[in-house]
């Protein structure tokens, strides 16, 4: 069905991964990745990327694992802010998610980075395996 949607391969990843941002909400990373992946892979290995399939199964995990730990911290209910917070109890919930601010903008634009250019994330493996 999306192979046939006429949307771009990386516009529907892009999908799945906001799709794991608002997850990343309400549930821990090891529930999203056990309830997505079955679903998600098999779209995302019947979409050409230009890439061996390899390469496609090692791009779209480390997408998937960077965006769900993202997903964590994103407000506003980010569950691992909340941890960090309980800890930190003199400090308000609202000062605790604007410290946050600069890890998600860091992380959203590693996220870009690895997401447009896939060989980011498959240079050090690909020295590694020979």
């Amino acid at each position: 069905m999306f192979q046939n949607s006429g949307l771009p391969p990386y516009l529907i990843v892009v999908g799945m991964l906001v799709l794991y941002l608002f997850l990343g909400c309400v549930m821990d990373s090891l529930a999203m990745i056990l309830i997505t992946i079955p679903i998600f892979w098999p779209i995302v290995a019947a979409l050409d990327f230009g890439l061996q399939a390899v390469d496609i199964k090692l791009w779209f995990g480390i997408l998937t694992l960077m965006v769900v730990e993202i997903g964590l911290i994103t407000p506003p209910v980010g569950l691992n802010v909340f941890v960090i917070n309980s800890l930190a109890k003199d400090v308000p919930m609202i000062d605790t998610f604007r410290g946050v601010v600069p890890f998600l903008i860091s992380d959203m634009v590693r996220l870009t980075l690895v997401a447009a250019f896939p060989i980011m994330s498959l240079i050090l493996p690909r020295l590694i395996g020979g």
